[in-house]
């Protein structure tokens, strides 16, 4: 780009102490791949997202801190009351906040994490369109406003061809709050021979359920990232029967990995799973488990899935992800 570039500063939460990094790691890789395009400044809020005093502390900051063009990267929605209007972006990642809170709760997160970052913002990004239904369900939002950019596939994951167990497949499945639907997966794999292979905090609930159904299981959590893509590689199948989801990275995850996903027919995964999946109610137990016998016993189905999603993840090119976040930029500069 001729001249000064552009400074587009990146406004994120106090890094955790625990618990997932998915924004930092999404946005770290747009900030990499735009370093010719564009001069950018990654600011983290100075505490974290807790108690009145602290979040005006962080508003006050980000507002200090602005610059050509200003992106609040999601989880921290509210620190953009002070930013400007015009030059502002906002992320939000899902509205899952609204959907499990009611009452005066409900009031002060839909005021604070999305009718402020709607009204205060040139853009919004959502990461799905689901995401962005659920925004125009809870706003008054202008749906011109809002732009659907993915989440883009990490090039870590990549093809690693294996021979489907078929007599006995290690199923693979990540996450164990309740949304996971953990249980119902449990449930549906009474009586199918297999090794359950689950990510995610131990739950003693979960032990005793799968001690019950005969499961055998393995069940880990605090895997390095190398660790986590050894698991893709050693599963045949992932299974994301998830009740809610953003956006879903582990069914890119898997199909990038080249094993064959079962994941839920709602909220955003049948949009990125694209038709490279096997769809199943996450409500009905004998859905999920007769999606899971369908892949594990029909080989041409299972094989058609699997080459559907090596062409699925394409969409989720993490270049042509920046891309997108790079004209929005330029809109923003050139306004």
């Amino acid at each position: 780009m001729a001249g000064k570039q552009m400074r587009v500063v990146f406004l994120q939460r106090k890094v955790r102490k625990v618990g997932n990094y998915s924004v930092e790691m999404i946005f770290e890789d747009v900030r990499m791949r735009l370093a010719n395009d564009i001069s950018t400044t990654t600011c983290y809020s100075r505490y974290e997202s807790s108690g009145l005093f602290k979040r005006l502390f962080n508003c006050l900051e980000a507002a200090f801190r602005q610059g050509d063009v200003n992106h609040v990267t999601g989880d921290i929605n509210y620190i953009g009351f002070f930013l400007s209007r015009r030059r502002t972006i906002h992320t939000i990642l899902d509205c899952v906040f609204l959907e499990r809170s009611s009452g005066l709760k409900h009031s002060v997160l839909k005021l604070f994490w999305l009718t402020i970052p709607v009204r205060r913002s040139r853009f919004i990004t959502a990461i799905s369109e689901a995401t962005k239904k659920e925004i125009l369900k809870y706003s008054n939002c202008d749906p011109a406003k809002i732009v659907v950019v993915p989440v883009a596939i990490s090039q870590r994951f990549t093809r690693s061809d294996k021979t489907f167990n078929k007599s006995r497949p290690v199923i693979l499945h990540v996450g164990t709050a309740p949304n996971k639907n953990l249980s119902c997966l449990i449930n549906a794999l009474k009586g199918i021979p297999c090794q359950l292979h689950i990510i995610g905090k131990r739950e003693d609930g979960y032990i005793e359920q799968l001690k019950e159904n005969g499961i055998d299981y393995v069940y880990q959590s605090g895997l390095s990232d190398d660790e986590m893509l050894q698991k893709y590689r050693d599963a045949d199948i992932m299974a994301f029967a998830s009740t809610y989801e953003g956006f879903g990275m582990p069914i890119l995850e898997a199909q990038a990995t080249g094993r064959v996903v079962v994941t839920s027919n709602l909220s955003s995964m049948p949009e990125v799973a694209g038709d490279a999946a096997c769809l199943v109610d996450p409500y009905d137990e004998a859905s999920v488990r007769k999606g899971i016998v369908k892949v594990i016993e029909d080989d041409a189905y299972r094989d058609d899935l699997v080459q559907k999603g090596f062409e699925n993840i394409k969409r989720y090119n993490p270049g042509l992800i920046a891309r997108q976040y790079l004209a929005l930029y330029k809109k923003i500069k050139n306004n």
